[in-house]
């Protein structure tokens, strides 16, 4: 559907050269670039891992820095107002503390992948120009998934205590 509305406004553009098209083309190209980027990580990272994640090794470890940056960030106070794409699996009615833990260190490595492609849509920059409005939306998109791996490395510790 994304897609056919960018074509449609792409041939639009080239027809008439309206400026207006050519903002609705990159923009739509952006916004397509970034959903289906998300999905595809998502559905990649899930096909190889099937939310079994070795969570004992170290890049899941808490660092010691974490604890007191999640306290200048007051995370306890809006983590629980961040969505979860698929709430069931971080439900302990339907799985243990390990399947749990397993879990977010997938989501946790999803969200650090997108968040290096997200800049991806900067080297569109060189043929489409406007070089800070893809540094703008890039930076953006990277910080709104550093939220979600703030949560799962937040809440992780906790579950760790669990299981012990």
């Amino acid at each position: 559907m994304l897609g056919e509305i960018i074509n449609v406004v792409y041939y639009t553009y080239d027809y008439t050269g309206a400026p207006a098209f050519y903002s609705m083309m990159v923009t739509f190209g952006t916004v397509f670039y970034h959903f289906g980027m998300r999905l595809a990580v998502g559905g990649i990272v899930n096909a190889r891992f099937h939310n079994h994640m070795n969570y004992r090794r170290k890049w899941f470890r808490e660092k010691h820095f974490e604890k007191s940056l999640y306290k200048k960030l007051k995370v306890k106070k809006w983590k629980d107002q961040v969505p979860t794409f698929a709430p069931e699996t971080f439900t302990f009615k339907r799985h243990q503390a390990e399947e749990i833990v397993q879990a977010s260190c997938q989501a946790e490595v999803v969200h650090e992948i997108i968040m290096v492609f997200s800049f991806v849509p900067l080297v569109f920059s060189i043929w489409a120009g406007a070089t800070m409005v893809f540094v703008i939306t890039s930076c953006a998109a990277c910080l709104l998934d550093l939220i979600f791996v703030i949560v799962q490395r937040y809440n992780r510790p906790r579950l760790f205590r669990l299981i012990r």
